[in-house]
């Protein structure tokens, strides 16, 4: 009888186990630190015309945390707009003035990601 008790015991933890590393890996999840009330990174609009659009490929990103570092450390430039999208794992950056790739690359590994190109 013990032996039951213990065996439903680990089956219900691994069961919430697995339904947990699932919705991490789905963007779901509060890793990273983020907790379930992360503040929202504030969209940020060009405040002139826009002059191009760059791509960024970013590695690591796991969540809707990681995702509002990321856009919160690009937005912080001047003269871009940064929209990230998790899935793709890539951030779309607009820009209204000159912008150096080095200068991206440093604000998404500020944010401790990896940038994988840039285009």
């Amino acid at each position: 009888m013990t032996d039951a008790v213990i065996l439903v015991i680990l089956v219900i933890a691994l069961i919430f186990g697995v339904k947990g590393t699932v919705k991490h890996f789905k963007g779901e999840g509060a890793c990273c630190g983020g907790g379930s009330g992360t503040a929202k990174a504030k969209r940020k609009s060009l405040k002139n015309p826009k002059l191009g659009e760059k791509t960024i490929q970013i590695e690591g990103m796991h969540c809707d945390h990681c995702r509002q570092s990321v856009m919160s450390e690009l937005n912080k430039i001047d003269g871009v707009a940064a929209r990230v999208d998790l899935k793709k794992n890539r951030a779309v950056v607009s820009y209204d003035r000159p912008v150096k790739e080095e200068e991206l690359r440093r604000a998404v590994e500020r944010a401790g990601f990896k940038v994988s190109s840039i285009a």
